[in-house]
């Protein structure tokens, strides 16, 4: 296999879904990475695990390097944080965002802010960012200049996308301690 492919498996990702012990499919997203230059695809399954829908890992960046994202195929929704203060406490937020995406939209994400999207539509979400990878010393599936742990400590980002009576919905992940200001767009918050 190339070393330019990866996937994110449902054993990798029961480490920050809502409910762990949900069924899902075998792969929730597929990775095809390219660099900053050349680009990288993303392709997300559509489908709940549980009632939360299909997104990636989530990940911050390991320094102040901005990135892009195009929605070349479907919809979703990108869940963007920041972390309060020296970041060293991952249960604490200065700032958490709600972004929904469809087609022909474009992604810019801020400096510092983690970042992940959900495929909350009935297709394939597939988007081109422009991240870097460091061929020969990287890994495609877990690249060195995004860090995963904050997130894995916290069991996902400050909210989960679930599917609720139809639509999405937004409910709180109860790892989190602080969250200083929230956008949450015109997405409800629901206990389940």
């Amino acid at each position: 296999m190339s070393d330019r492919f990866a996937t994110r498996t449902h054993d990798k990702m029961k480490e920050v879904l809502m409910d762990s012990n949900a069924q899902g499919p075998t792969d929730h997203y597929f990775m095809i990475r390219g660099g900053a230059e050349v680009g990288n695809i993303t392709v997300w399954e559509t489908g709940l695990v549980g009632q939360e829908y299909i997104k990636t890992y989530g990940h911050y960046h390991v320094d102040d390097l901005p990135e892009t994202y195009w929605i070349l195929e479907g919809e979703g929704i990108a869940l963007l944080q920041k972390r309060a203060g020296d970041g060293e406490d991952a249960s604490a937020l200065e700032d958490f965002k709600v972004v929904r995406l469809k087609a022909g939209d474009q992604l810019e994400i801020p400096v510092g802010y983690g970042h992940l999207v959900v495929n909350t539509g009935a297709t394939f979400l597939v988007t081109k960012d422009d991240s870097p990878v460091y061929f020969g010393n990287d890994s495609a599936s877990m690249p060195r200049h995004a860090t995963y742990e904050p997130v894995r400590e916290m069991h996902g980002f400050a909210y989960y996308v679930v599917e609720h009576e139809g639509a999405p919905a937004l409910v709180k992940n109860m790892h989190y301690t602080l969250i200083e200001k929230e956008d949450l767009s015109d997405l409800p918050v629901v206990v389940i």
